[in-house]
């Protein structure tokens, strides 16, 4: 099924009423030989986001019609990509679509050998059919999301739209320069259902991100449910940021967010933050305070003033039942300790509790991902750090953090100055916050990965990501507003060769997404700083 859109709330009536008609007198138009029909342009392939590896354009391009088959291997993996396609497609062109393993044209999807790596395709369009062929199904879902850039806006409408469905012709060879490019998002501060959290892997999928990080527990709430410590989501999950009803995931619903993600190519890491950030915890189970009191629940947005008892052994019972029953649930390879701003935690007393903590998610088969906090103590071997700090960030903290990359530690790059999405654009900005600045659009692409962090080898760099924190997000539409239009930068930065990379060329092809948005129904910012067509 495909999700329910929603659309601008913005959107004024007189406008949709406007458009439909218009859309009666172009029809009527057609209809009648009134008006004579015009070439309808392409698509260059070269106008997608992320900007693919290499391009060669040319040749006639290929019409989606009435007749079109979708034809995939004899596989269930290309199956249900193509079964993805179809769905993705059918409400738009009003076409059948049929998904089938025979005969030759049309859209077909091809596992075979070759140079694409884990995610990477190849994208041949001719008047005869597209073609897109790929190592693995995740590079034939990526090559599908080029092919819905390559067709007109329209064809994420949800409506029966008049087309034509065209895509221009000539070949695109794709593979990803890093292999972690994740959004985050943050379902503690504010809580988001299941519907929701699919909506936001939908949003992030159209630009290739391959991993969605779960920011599942902080001080205003506890979001996943743990048979072992059932008061953890029960109570510590009981309410949000401003004293709202907050909620959680049953396994149920973890489940069911794990499989859609995978539906998506995504692979979810689920974070637990601790040692601090933890009072929804703290309040549910006294005997996790060093004091033995509980604390109240937490609705505020102020941070550093929450701990786990390092000193208790119950504490690492805890986080060894959290760690198994988690890890359980999660297929993929990874699972997120948190470790930032544990102010209230003795930095003596923070190495103690890594060096116990980081074996326990090895016994359950995850590997490590911390804040870079975490490079303070000894990263695992393994472990990846990510690297959340400023422009401003001091030289000592940012050389600790450069020393671990040197000696092995992996590094996500998450800049809060650059990447994170709950940033205000400007002054004027009404969600969000400011503490590391404004985040305007060119800001946040502007910048290279590979070579951001002064002494950290670019060989460490796994990737990038673009966090949502929710403190003043309580809604779907506002993670929109948040993420429009940074998120697609951010995807570049970890998909696209650092040779593509030019702002002035980026937001000639950042504008001509615009549309598409209107046509999901999403709401975004209409940056000053892009030159969009209307």
């Amino acid at each position: 099924m495909r999700p329910h859109r929603r659309h601008p709330r913005t959107t004024p009536r007189l406008t949709r009423i406007l458009g439909s008609l218009l859309l009666v007198t172009a029809a009527c138009a057609i209809t009648t030989g009134a008006a004579p029909a015009q070439k309808t342009a392409t698509t260059p392939l070269d106008q997608v986001i992320p900007a693919p590896a290499s391009v060669d354009p040319g040749g006639s391009p290929y019409r989606i019609t009435r007749g079109t088959h979708i034809r995939v291997d004899d596989s269930r993996e290309a199956r249900q990509v193509g079964d993805y396609l179809a769905d993705v497609l059918r409400p738009s062109t009003g076409y059948r679509l049929p998904v089938t393993s025979h005969g030759h044209g049309g859209i077909q999807l091809r596992l075979s050998q070759g140079p694409y790596g884990d995610e990477g395709y190849r994208l041949d369009s001719g008047r005869s059919g597209v073609t897109i062929t790929a190592r693995k199904a995740a590079g034939l879902f990526h090559g599908v999301q080029t092919l819905r850039q390559l067709l007109p806006a329209a064809v994420e409408k949800d409506s029966v739209q008049p087309g034509p469905w065209l895509v221009a012709g000539g070949t695109i060879k794709d593979t990803p320069r890093y292999g972690w490019r994740s959004a985050m998002l943050d379902v503690s501060r504010h809580f988001f259902t299941v519907d929701d959290v699919k909506e936001y892997i939908d949003r992030i999928a159209l630009y290739k991100y391959n991993k969605l990080h779960l920011h599942l527990s902080d001080d205003q709430g506890w979001r996943i449910a743990i048979d072992s410590w059932p008061r953890l989501a029960t109570y510590g999950g009981s309410t949000e940021v401003g004293g709202g009803p907050g909620g959680h995931y049953t396994k149920a619903d973890y489940k069911e967010i794990v499989r859609y993600a995978a539906s998506r190519h995504l692979e979810v890491v689920p974070e637990i933050d601790m040692p601090g950030h933890t009072n929804a915890a703290l309040a549910s189970y006294a005997e996790l305070n060093c004091d033995g009191v509980a604390p109240p629940l937490y609705t505020g947005i102020e941070v550093g003033f929450s701990s786990l008892c390092v000193d208790k052994e119950i504490t690492y019972d805890f986080v060894d039942d959290v760690v198994r029953e988690l890890a359980a649930l999660t297929p993929g390879r990874y699972l997120h300790i948190g470790g930032d701003e544990a102010h209230s935690t003795p930095h003596e007393d923070f190495v103690t509790f890594m060096d116990r903590v980081q074996p326990v998610v090895a016994k359950y088969g995850k590997t490590v991902v911390g804040w870079h906090q975490l490079t303070s103590a000894t990263p695992a071997e393994g472990a990846l750090a990510q690297y959340w700090g400023l422009d401003r960030t001091s030289d000592a903290e940012k050389a600790q953090v450069a020393k671990a990359a040197q000696n092995g530690t992996g590094l996500i790059l998450s800049p809060a100055d650059r990447t994170y999405l709950d940033m205000k654009y400007n002054k004027d900005t009404p969600l969000g916050l400011s503490w590391a600045g404004y985040v305007e659009v060119q800001r946040s692409y502007d910048w290279d990965p590979g070579a951001y962090l002064p002494g950290a080898p670019a060989s460490a760099i796994r990737g990038v990501e673009a966090p949502m924190w929710t403190e003043t997000l309580s809604e779907a539409e506002q993670l929109e507003f948040m993420a429009f239009p940074r998120l697609p930068g951010v995807a570049e930065l970890g998909w696209s060769p650092a040779a593509t990379h030019d702002w002035d060329t980026y937001k000639v092809r950042l504008a001509g997404q615009a549309p598409r948005w209107e046509a999901m129904g999403i709401d975004y910012y209409r940056s000053p700083q892009v030159p969009w067509t209307d």
